[in-house]
């Protein structure tokens, strides 16, 4: 049996280019919603009521969500495979990440889309 070292010069590179996308995709969120807020008059449930009653602040607000999520994984998982030496209690953890990530998502679908 041959074992396979997974080294190269590209290995991680989706990855890291991944983190970047969804790094951006918050942070355009996040001055949307703080430009947004700025210009209201007050702030209070009305303003938030409006800012969510479309379905274009819904759709950006889930790829927020899910760029989130996704950002999250990548980084859970590293530091995992990199501190996490036994593959049992590895596994476990990414089992749970990957449960407790999947479950915030459907509740993400519910709040924002009410279903």
């Amino acid at each position: 049996m041959v074992n396979r070292i997974v080294t190269g010069a590209h290995f991680g590179l989706r990855d890291w280019l991944v983190q970047r996308v969804t790094a951006v995709v918050m942070a355009i969120y996040a001055v949307v919603i703080v430009v947004y807020l700025l210009m209201q008059p007050s702030f209070g449930y009305d303003t938030w009521a409006e800012l969510f009653s479309g379905n274009v602040m819904r759709t950006f607000s889930m790829l927020f969500l899910l760029s989130l999520f996704y950002h999250a994984w990548i980084g859970v998982r590293d530091i995992v495979m990199d501190y996490v030496k036994p593959a049992s209690i590895r596994l476990l953890i990414h089992v749970l990440v990957i449960l407790a990530l999947v479950l915030y998502t459907i509740w993400s679908v519910q709040i924002l889309w009410g279903l």
